[in-house]
């Protein structure tokens, strides 16, 4: 059965001057099951080309349609969604359409087709836009031609990019972005620099970023940090791997920890492990997961034009994002009972030596975590790695035929990926053996109330709570507190799945340059 759940509760820039003057507006995401090409290898000729890719156009321009018809002022594609995947970079190529540089512009292509040659894909996205008096974002495969002065450039004499387009409410070619992190992706090159795609509405300033680049520093938190970007674009191709990232976890985290809107459209492939699509604001989700069928599916719902006016369910005060000395607020605990180090307070009652003889570890996302199994139904536990220490108070845990571990882990990934982490993570294990805590885990029968709190040398903190069904829940209150990342939560009332302070050591990743 199909699990949809709502949460109640550059490359140039195209700017102008503009009144917020609404509060909400109204966005649509497509979740796209995909036309694949069965012989994506294959040489063939731009004719071929076009007419596989139109398959997959008939459907956008339906979805368009019809989220006109439910008010959209904005829709957003996944990555690979019009070519799909598994192409080399010969293979591509006829695929490609031609992006013009942006002394070029202003461009409709819709009122203007015959201006530049290979646009056909261009044109039909802008034609839908306009017809539907809609923003338009999508991704396809993008060439450019090389600039003879540009040291830079592959042998074969040309750049070959994953592209990401706006469309404005008139077709006009308004933002393009080429992504930047590429993840396997043998038939595109990634731009020689940074790129920060923005773009202004009545309804707010968006910026663009795609997949893969989530989990790295540029182009996206620059964006919102030094570009004052609050609503985000995330067309994304992305393969879910529980218990830390699958798509709508991250998705969702991400929105907390930066207190933006994202507008994110997966594509969706049952037998790859990809679905998670959603429009998240930092205290509402509408999301779709469904690993049951082949079913594309639509969201629509209100934005927030401020998300940061928005509040936490149960919080009477806003999250704090950086390190503070007060917690406010009904929390289980009070600052000054965090504990420094360890064995300090009544929070780490339990000796070194006991701690140390239940200690275990287990591999989890490829990475080598430290855990301590919950043994009670009420309990205090902590486990170190490295220079985090990680600290965990629960309650009322129904105890279960289920095996639960607080693991922690602070170092570098390097699998499919290369980047630091410093990560606290309270996980259902996948049986009663240690050796299965780290394994992806979809559902769950038990329950507590807890908190969860670390020491990071970070600030970039992303919470995170996956109940059984992979549905997710926001924390009841997380921020800092006396130089401690902390989250809590009461009364769960779906079995836990995970519960993470998932850091990002964005500084650190400048030692692997």
């Amino acid at each position: 059965m199909a699990i949809k759940v709502v949460i109640q509760g550059f490359y140039y820039c195209y700017m102008v001057q503009v009144v917020y003057a609404v509060h909400y507006y109204t966005a649509a995401v497509y979740e796209h099951h995909a036309i694949l090409n069965p012989n994506s290898t294959a040489l063939t000729n731009r004719t071929f080309a076009l007419e596989f890719m139109s398959k997959n156009l008939d459907i956008y321009e339906q979805q368009v349609i019809a989220a006109a018809k439910r008010g959209a002022e904005i829709i957003v594609f996944p990555e690979d969604g019009i070519h799909g995947f598994n192409y080399s970079r010969a293979s591509i190529y006829p695929y490609l359409d031609y992006l013009p540089s942006p002394n070029l512009l202003p461009w409709n292509p819709c009122l203007e087709p015959d201006r530049f040659l290979d646009t056909e894909v261009l044109q039909r996205l802008s034609c839908m836009a306009s017809k539907s008096s809609m923003f338009l974002v999508a991704n396809l495969g993008t060439k450019r031609p090389f600039d003879p002065l540009d040291s830079q450039c592959p042998p074969d004499g040309r750049y070959q990019f994953n592209t990401d387009v706006v469309f404005s409410d008139t077709g006009a070619l308004v933002a393009s972005y080429f992504k930047l992190n590429l993840y396997f992706e043998f038939g595109f090159d990634a731009p020689p620099d940074v790129q920060y795609a923005m773009f202004d509405t009545r309804f707010g300033r968006f910026g663009l970023f795609t997949c893969f680049d989530i989990l790295f520093y540029e182009p996206v938190v620059s964006l919102i940090e030094e570009h004052n970007v609050k609503h985000l674009l995330y067309p994304t191709a992305w393969m879910n791997q529980l218990p830390l990232l699958s798509s709508i976890q991250i998705q969702r985290a991400f929105s907390s920890r930066f207190s933006v809107n994202i507008l994110a459209a997966n594509i969706h492939h049952r037998s790859l492990g990809m679905t998670g699509s959603g429009i998240f604001s930092p205290a509402n989700s509408s999301y779709h997961y469904d690993m049951d069928t082949e079913q594309s599916q639509l969201i629509v719902a209100k934005v927030p034009v401020n998300p940061s006016e928005e509040m936490y369910p149960e919080n009477d005060k806003k999250v704090s994002l950086e390190h503070d000395d007060s917690l406010g607020g009904n929390h289980f605990f009070n600052s000054a009972q965090i504990c420094d180090q360890i064995d300090k307070t009544e929070h780490c009652v339990e000796t070194r030596e006991h701690q140390q003889e239940s200690l275990f570890y287990a591999k989890m996302m490829y990475d080598n975590f430290t855990f301590i199994p919950l043994k009670d139904k009420d309990g205090k536990v902590h486990i170190c790695a490295g220079t985090l220490c990680c600290y965990l108070t629960y309650r009322d845990h129904h105890v279960t035929n289920e095996l639960y571990a607080l693991g922690v882990f602070d170092g570098l990934h390097t699998v499919h990926g290369t980047y630091y982490l410093q990560i606290c993570a309270l996980v259902k294990c996948g049986g009663l053996d240690m050796e299965t805590c780290g394994q992806e885990v979809t559902d769950a029968s038990g329950t507590m109330t807890f908190q969860l709190w670390g020491r990071f040398s970070t600030k970039y903190i992303f919470p995170m709570i996956v109940t059984s069904g992979v549905t997710l829940q926001l924390p009841d209150h997380w921020g800092w507190a006396d130089q401690n990342c902390y989250m809590n939560k009461k009364g769960l009332k779906l079995g836990l799945v995970t519960a993470a302070l998932y850091g990002r050591c964005y500084e650190r990743d400048n030692n692997l340059r």
